[in-house]
C-alpha cells in the first residue's frame, strides 16, 4: 500500500516483542506503523532482500552503542528505512538491466556501409554503329587482319619505350645537317626500288637508334643508311632488294662484306628488336573510314600541340641542297602537303579553340 510522503518506511515483519519501537515525526509508535505499513505477501517488490552494496540497517539489535560509533549487525528481523529501500529498488533495477542486457545485449544501430564504388565496364561499341575497317582485308594473308586490333594495341604500348634522345651531342664527327642530307637520299632510294612508305620510315628509325648507342665516323654514314634500308626491307616488304642492289645503289663505295657486317652490327647493337612503332602504320589503319577517334583512342584536343608544330615548320625557307622529301610530299598522291602555306599562330590558336 502507499507509503505516507512524511513518514520512514517500516520493514515488513514486527519487532520482537519487548523492544521499544522508534517514535516517528507523527508521535505515532513505530510498532503501530508498522502494523499499517506490513506488506502483502503478493507485494510487488517482493520480500527485502541483502544488499551487500549497502549492509543492512537496523536497530534491533540487542546491544546498541552509543555516540556513532558502528552497531553489532546480527540476523534477525530488521526495520529498513526510507533511503535504503529506495535505493536497494534503484539497485534492483541496475542488476535487472544488467541480466537484461546479458540476454539480449543493447546493439548499437549499425553504421550504413560505405558504398564502394563499383568501376563501370566500358561499354561496348554496338557493331552497326561502327565499322569494321578490317574486314575488307580478311582474305589477304599479309594483313593478318583478324589480329589487327591486338597488333597496334601492342604497337601503341611499345611506342615510349623507342623514344629518341638528342644523340647528336656525343657524336663528334657527324652534325643534323649531314643526317638531313642522309635521309633525303634515303628517300631517293625508296622512290627507286618502289619500296613501301613503311620500309622508309623504319630504315631512318633504325639508322636513329643505332646512332644513339653507337659513335660513327661520317664516311660510314651511308653505310648505315644503305644497310638500315636492307634491314627495314627483309622486315616490311614483300620481295625485298638484294645485297648486290644496294651495292649498285651506292655507286659501289662499299664492299658486300662491308655490307653485311654492317647489318649485324646493327642488328647485335638493337638486340634484334626493330619492331619499332611508326606513325604511318598507324595513320594507313586510322585513315580509312570516318571512325578515327574510336581506332586511334585520340581526341581532336589530344593532336592541338602536334599540329602547332606541324604548322610552325611549315615556315622554314626549303633547303637547295635537301630536294627529295619536298618533291616527294609535293605530289598530288600525298596532296601536296609540302605546298601548304603555314597559318597565322593566333588564327590556328582560335581554329583549335573553336
Amino acid at each position: 500500500m502507499p507509503v505516507p510522503r512524511n513518514t520512514k518506511t517500516l520493514g515488513t515483519k514486527q519487532p520482537r516483542a519487548g523492544k521499544v519501537g522508534t517514535v516517528t515525526e507523527n508521535g505515532k509508535s513505530e510498532k503501530e506503523e508498522s502494523c499499517q505499513a506490513k506488506r502483502s505477501p503478493s507485494s510487488p517488490q517482493g520480500g527485502p532482500k541483502k544488499r551487500s552494496a549497502f549492509g543492512d540497517i537496523t536497530n534491533a539489535h540487542k546491544s546498541q552503542t552509543v555516540m556513532g560509533k558502528k552497531e553489532t549487525v546480527k540476523a534477525g528481523p530488521r526495520k529498513v528505512q526510507k533511503a535504503p529501500v529506495v535505493l536497494g529498488v534503484v539497485k534492483n533495477n541496475e542488476i535487472n538491466l544488467k541480466k537484461s542486457m546479458k540476454k539480449t545485449p543493447l546493439t548499437e544501430t549499425p553504421a550504413e556501409p560505405k558504398k564502394v564504388p563499383v568501376p563501370e565496364k566500358p561499354v561496348p561499341v554496338q557493331i552497326p554503329t561502327v565499322e569494321d575497317i578490317d574486314k575488307e582485308q580478311l582474305s589477304d594473308p599479309y594483313a593478318s587482319a583478324e589480329y589487327a586490333k591486338e597488333i597496334f594495341d601492342y604497337m601503341r604500348e611499345r611506342e615510349e619505350k623507342f623514344v629518341l634522345p638528342n644523340y647528336m651531342e656525343k657524336q663528334p664527327d657527324i652534325s643534323g645537317d649531314m643526317r638531313a642530307i642522309l635521309v633525303d637520299w634515303m628517300v631517293e632510294v625508296q622512290e627507286n626500288f618502289e619500296l613501301n612508305h613503311e620500309t622508309l620510315y623504319l630504315a631512318v628509325k633504325l639508322v636513329d637508334h643505332y646512332l644513339v648507342e653507337v659513335v660513327s665516323m661520317r664516311d660510314k654514314l651511308q653505310l648505315i643508311g644503305s644497310t638500315a634500308i636492307l634491314i627495314a626491307s627483309k622486315f616490311e616488304e614483300r620481295c625485298p632488294p638484294c645485297v648486290d642492289d644496294f651495292l649498285y645503289i651506292c655507286d659501289d663505295a662499299y664492299k658486300r662484306e662491308e655490307l653485311i657486317a654492317m647489318e649485324m652490327s646493327i642488328l647485335r647493337t638493337l638486340k634484334f628488336d626493330i619492331n619499332i612503332p611508326i606513325p604511318y602504320r598507324f595513320l594507313r589503319r586510322f585513315a580509312k573510314t570516318p571512325t578515327l577517334e574510336y581506332y586511334s583512342g585520340y581526341c581532336s584536343q589530344d593532336l592541338h600541340p602536334l599540329v602547332k608544330r606541324l604548322n610552325f615548320l611549315l615556315t622554314y625557307q626549303p633547303h637547295d641542297k635537301l630536294k627529295a622529301v619536298r618533291t616527294k610530299y609535293s605530289h598530288r598522291v600525298f596532296f601536296e602537303v609540302a605546298k601548304a602555306t603555314p597559318m597565322d599562330m593566333l588564327k590556328l590558336e582560335e581554329i583549335l579553340k573553336s
